[in-house]
């Protein structure tokens, strides 16, 4: 599986599933399936995804279960 943030990204922001998937050209159902893993995002999606928020890709998404934020910023 391909695990992710984006909901945790999207409530950080205030975005909604719907603004998140205007923003990268996707219906907001997709977001959905790809928040809770049942759909592994192309490349291409993925490095659009990770324009809106500004971040890079691996911190966006992992092969590998991803820490709480809270765990990587503030080591709690």
């Amino acid at each position: 599986p391909i695990y992710n943030r984006l909901a945790a990204l999207r409530a950080e922001r205030g975005m909604s599933r719907a603004e998140l998937a205007a923003a990268v050209g996707i219906n907001p159902q997709s977001v959905g399936f790809i928040e809770r893993g049942d759909y592994g995002p192309s490349l291409e999606l993925a490095l659009r995804l990770s324009r809106v928020f500004g971040l890079p890709v691996e911190a966006l998404f992992s092969l590998e279960p991803l820490p709480a934020l809270s765990l990587q910023v503030y080591g709690k």
